[in-house]
């Protein structure tokens, strides 16, 4: 099931998205502006975001750029104007497609589903010759392996696949171990530092990409060469 965001400061309009798009194996979630919409990205990771341009405080083109700053998350402009410069200008931050209201549920439904299709994550994950690979379940740093127990490699494949996102022990914990693990946030810390070992070991600069929030967790974070 895809998970969905609806940013829209108009109720009617959230509610209408939710209604149309339950029934098609969509999860929902709903923010009514800006600050709902930024605060929800943060802490929750979406499929896909359907975001409406004329909101007040935040336009959509604005709070476009401003996703794109820390997330890759497929947009689609959902917006009562037509106007191809308007188009343009959103894809230009960053949207990924575009939709106009009044909505044809067909359209959307197969403007999301495409665009799903087209970004499908990928089980393999390249950064500058460090090579993920869940199906294979290796890691090779320019084509020499390196070997990593299983949560170890979980580990590191949860935080190449999402850039820039925070993941917090719990959430490691969570993720990697289970929801009734009774693993410590210590477990946690000791995995990291075996997997920097690792692959510093291999060659790679992995101090430039893991990297440790304090107090908080680890992310992996893009480096712009």
């Amino acid at each position: 099931m895809n998970k969905v965001l609806l940013i829209d400061d108009e109720k009617r309009m959230v509610d209408l998205l939710a209604l149309y798009l339950k029934p098609h194996h969509y999860l929902c979630f709903k923010a009514f502006g800006a600050k709902e919409a930024l605060s929800a990205i943060k802490e929750e990771t979406f499929d896909i975001i359907l975001l409406d341009i004329m909101m007040p405080e935040m336009n959509g083109w604005e709070l476009c750029k401003e996703i794109r700053r820390f997330s890759e998350v497929p947009i689609i402009m959902v917006t009562a104007r037509d106007q191809k410069e308007d188009i343009v200008k959103g894809l230009r931050l960053g949207a990924d497609d575009y939709i106009t209201k009044p909505i044809n549920e067909e359209e959307l439904l197969a403007r999301m589903d495409a665009l799903l299709r087209r970004i499908k994550p990928s089980n393999h994950i390249n950064v500058n010759g460090l090579l993920w690979n869940e199906d294979r379940f290796e890691l090779f740093y320019n084509n020499n392996p390196i070997k990593l127990t299983p949560k170890e490699f979980s580990m590191i494949g949860h935080l190449m696949k999402n850039p820039n996102r925070v993941f917090t022990r719990d959430q490691l914990i969570d993720l990697i171990w289970g929801f009734t693990s009774e693993t410590e946030g210590r477990t946690v810390d000791s995995h990291v530092r075996n997997v920097r070992e690792k692959i510093r070991q291999a060659g790679f600069p992995i101090d430039a990409y893991l990297k440790t929030v304090w107090g908080v967790g680890y992310k992996w974070v893009r480096v712009h060469k």
